[in-house]
């Protein structure tokens, strides 16, 4: 009988030390970010000497320079950074990862790369109203006494943007 009452009033205490509260859920799905090219990179014409090689600097705003053997002949053709439109969730910002390793360019089996990518803007974005323009740009290493001819990448470059 004493195991029993004991037993009730362990229970019943129990009872009065317990209580309960609520909450809501709730989840905003965002805009997605996206990427698309609106321009490839083009280096334009360039010259080099037979001796010595050098490098094109392709700068994000479209203008370039020449080191060592390269020149950069009177008429350039077309010179463009490559271009691209982000759009994704207004006011959001958003880093830029540029490709790491060299892009090659071919002709035949004529070979240069493109390094060194550089952006506009750099490393992080800024979504105004939704969108923004990220321009790219690179370094062309010329070889001594490069063929002449075009040069196309085989592959395209990658460039990623992700919220942050």
């Amino acid at each position: 009988m004493a195991f029993t009452a004991l037993a009730l009033i362990a229970f019943s205490s129990s009872t009065f030390a317990q209580a309960t509260a609520t909450a809501t859920a709730t989840a905003t799905i965002v805009t997605p970010i996206s990427i698309a090219e609106v321009v490839n990179m083009n280096f334009g014409n360039v010259a080099v000497q037979t001796a010595t090689g050098g490098t094109v600097v392709l700068t994000p705003a479209g203008t370039r320079t020449a080191t060592g053997g390269c020149t950069l002949p009177a008429v350039f053709g077309t010179v463009t950074a490559a271009s691209f439109t982000v759009t994704g969730q207004g006011t959001y910002t958003y880093a830029i990862t540029l490709p790491a390793t060299a892009t090659t360019l071919t002709n035949g089996a004529n070979t240069m790369t493109a390094t060194t990518f550089t952006s506009t803007p750099s490393a992080t974005g800024a979504l105004t109203a939704g969108t923004q323009t990220l321009n790219v740009g690179a370094t062309l290493n010329v070889a001594a006494a490069q063929a002449a001819g075009l040069y196309v990448s085989g592959t395209p470059f990658s460039v990623t943007v992700n919220y942050n």
